[in-house]
């Protein structure tokens, strides 16, 4: 697996894939420069005139809530049915599921257009399946990712998706695969978007292999193995977040495997 992964790094870098994000604005330029540092191409464009067009010549797309308005809301949907159409894969980031009705809403018109891969924080995943009634304290995890894994495999199985729960430990759950990634460091959770981007670069590596899983489990040992390398050089969360861009382009096979921390079930 550790092989695999380090392949499909390579295979980002090579190939460049055109991602489309729908994205929350308040991380744009974030999540732009680290699927540029990453080696794929970012499209940002929300505009529903341009949506089908674009997904058409996207290798895949990104639908993340974490902004939304009634216009946003109905591009992601369109988003989402033409991805489902025209068999593009495609991520939800459902930020802050469960704390207003309005995002609930959206979340349930998006959900049937059956996402390649939900990416959300256990709290987040909990509130998606209505596993129980655990509250969500905006973007931030009220819960731990373990908590999560029930409510992440009825989704599952009702969606035939690969969800990751986000946190300490990343879970990446698909059809009879667990994997657990436990990369990463605290000082990652003071910059804003770090969540969002590794969002963004799942969805540029489901769009270059058709071995979905190992796809998520590559974007996540990236983001978390450049986090800790930039932790390292960093004085805080303002040089941390400039100096992870750096890491995720400069990267190394030799620094990829002896950060890796991977367990599969």
């Amino acid at each position: 697996m550790e092989k695999i992964l380090w392949e499909l790094v390579q295979l980002v870098r090579q190939q460049s894939p055109l991602v489309h994000n729908i994205t929350n604005y308040v991380v744009m330029n974030n999540t732009a420069n680290a699927l540029l540092a990453a080696g794929a191409s970012p499209i940002m464009a929300h505009a529903k005139s341009e949506i089908q067009e674009m997904i058409g010549i996207a290798h895949s797309v990104v639908i993340n809530i974490g902004t939304l308005d009634e216009y946003w809301s109905e591009s992601m949907v369109m988003a989402a049915e033409t991805a489902h159409s025209k068999g593009k894969p495609w991520v939800l980031d459902p930020v802050g599921a469960g704390a207003t009705s309005f995002r609930d809403e959206v979340l349930h018109q998006l959900l049937p257009y059956q996402p390649t891969v939900i990416r959300g924080n256990a709290s987040e995943i909990i509130a998606l399946a209505k596993a129980n009634t655990t509250v969500t304290k905006g973007v931030d995890s009220t819960a731990q990712s373990n908590e999560a894994v029930d409510a992440a495999r009825s989704l599952v199985d009702q969606y035939k998706t690969i969800v990751c729960i986000s946190g300490e430990t990343d879970i990446i759950l698909g059809n009879q695969q667990e994997i657990f990634i436990r990369n990463g460091h605290p000082l990652m959770t003071r910059v804003t978007g770090l969540g969002c981007s590794a969002t963004a670069l799942t969805g540029a590596f489901i769009g270059i292999t058709e071995d979905k899983v190992s796809a998520v489990a590559a974007a996540m040992a990236l983001i978390g193995i450049a986090g800790e390398l930039a932790a390292d050089e960093s004085k805080g969360p303002g040089s941390l977040q400039v100096n992870l861009i750096d890491r995720l382009y400069t990267m190394t096979e030799q620094e990829f495997f002896n950060r890796l921390k991977i367990e599969l079930k």
